[in-house]
């Protein structure tokens, strides 16, 4: 069994081995890291020969952690990532590379519309229709998008969005409120087999399906990192949250969507949400301008460009080929759009 695991913001860590008896067998641990002293690598490897099969990440690390000589010093690699790359190779997890990604990239469209095709693009990779798929949004009207358990009255001022035409809808997912308008957000969706994502803890998924990402940024000189549970922070402050959602379905898939703010109008945005306003109602909207800080002001591109990079970084990494929605994944989601994601009943689940 093999299993590979890029820990956040560190290196690879690749794991080969064999299960018998319900215990780990020729256990070899390897990857791009740094490791001091030399004795220790071999450590890695004995401290997890004989473990039980079940054993989880953490008692996985804690197993390295009482293995490694003293004074051990390890650069870009962790006791709990070679826990997880264990955990992958028991799951026989896939790898990005091991799929043809396609993109989709569309004209502006409604931000119904935009819901649905999450929904319908991710049900089709899970029932193994689609391949994965990198899909970048072009928003045809400003809105406000809540997460799906989140209460409509709490997080959204109604008058205020009526008063500056931001629609709201509700997204598949959980998380908090995103304020979206065409040119100021930069939004892209991940609909991936569950595999890609096997042996990873919730948490640490969100940490792997970000992190092409952050080498983007970085490639456009900002040093971004994830910040748990869902953003993606630099030292001038957040740049982007995401949320996920599983799809059950065939062999199952997961749905990735990342909000990154290329401008922001945070007069408006206090005007239109309920929490910016009581999280910053004792700094004013200069607080939410730091709090969220605008990839316009720290890269000094033009948005298109800022995606352009983004996906250039991607089909380097991973492959990337141009596709799009095929005419019965449209018509589904448009029906979706019309009846779920503009109705009141959906919009208003939670009150």
């Amino acid at each position: 069994m093999h299993g590979e695991y890029k820990v956040p913001g560190g290196k690879l860590v690749v794991v080969d081995l064999e299960v018998e008896d319900g215990a780990l067998r020729q256990v070899r641990v390897a990857g791009d890291f740094f490791l001091e002293p030399d004795e220790a690598f071999d450590a890695l490897s004995r401290a997890l020969e004989g473990a039980p099969a079940d054993t989880d990440t953490a008692g996985l690390a804690a197993r390295v952690d009482a293995a490694l000589p003293e004074g051990t010093v390890m650069y870009g690699l962790t006791s709990e990532g070679v826990g997880v790359a264990v955990r992958r190779a028991l799951a026989h997890a896939t790898d990005w590379t091991d799929y043809d990604w396609q993109l989709i990239h569309e004209a502006p469209q409604s931000p119904a519309l935009l819901m649905a095709l999450d929904e319908v693009l991710t049900e089709e990779v899970a029932a193994g229709r689609r391949p994965p798929t990198l899909r970048v949004w072009e928003w045809e009207s400003p809105a406000v998008v809540i997460g799906s358990f989140q209460s409509l009255r709490n997080e959204v001022d109604q008058e205020g969005a009526a008063r500056h035409g931001v629609q709201v809808v509700r997204r598949i997912s959980g998380g908090g409120a995103m304020f979206c308008e065409p040119g100021n957000a930069i939004t892209y969706s991940l609909s991936v087999p569950d595999s890609l994502v096997q042996g990873l803890s919730f948490a640490d998924s969100y940490a792997y399906l970000d992190d092409w990402v952050l080498d983007a940024l970085g490639d456009m000189g900002i040093k971004a990192w994830y910040q748990p549970l869902n953003d993606i922070a630099t030292d001038a402050g957040k740049v982007a949250g995401a949320a996920q959602k599983r799809v059950a379905g065939g062999h199952g898939a997961v749905l990735h969507h990342v909000t990154m703010s290329y401008d922001i109008d945070a007069e408006k945005m206090v005007e239109v949400l309920r929490i910016g306003r009581e999280k910053l109602s004792d700094k004013g909207t200069r607080s939410a301008k730091k709090r969220v800080d605008p990839l316009r002001r720290q890269t000094g591109l033009p948005r298109e460009t800022v995606i352009e990079r983004m996906l250039d970084s991607f089909r380097g990494r991973y492959g990337l080929t141009v596709g799009k929605a095929t005419d019965e994944e449209m018509a589904r989601a448009r029906e979706l759009a019309r009846t779920k994601f503009s109705s009141p009943e959906w919009t208003a689940r939670v009150p």
